[in-house]
């Protein structure tokens, strides 16, 4: 088997490449297989569109690449994938919240003091 980074041959059973230490298979132990990684493609989408879009961006990127990794063996890269995503969805939410609250605050108040 070769190594999908270095290129080096490696015995069909390797579990990491014996040139460049890349996880040459999956990881399972005794059968069991890994929990489930969420990619939070849908939230990415739904945040770029009502919140914050330059973040929401970003969380679109690293959401992309959760099912890539996880496919080509990379169960921690996914996960700590997975991680930024999820993380840059809650920047994205939690900057267009403060957007709005501000917006209804401005616009409550230029209301108020519109009438004198």
């Amino acid at each position: 088997m070769y190594c999908r980074k270095c290129g080096t041959q490696n015995d069909d059973n390797a579990f990491k490449c014996v040139e460049c230490g890349e996880i040459m298979q999956p990881i399972q132990r005794a059968g069991v297989s890994l929990p489930h990684v969420p990619n939070y493609l849908v939230q990415s989408i739904l945040v770029t569109l009502f919140c914050c879009q330059p973040f929401g961006i970003v969380s679109i990127v690293y959401a992309a690449q959760v099912n890539g990794k996880l496919a080509a063996g990379d169960y921690h890269g996914a996960v700590e994938t997975s991680r930024k995503a999820r993380m840059w969805c809650w920047i994205s939410l939690g900057i267009g919240l403060g957007w709005f609250v501000m917006w209804l605050s401005f616009g409550l108040l230029s209301g108020m003091f519109s009438r004198y």
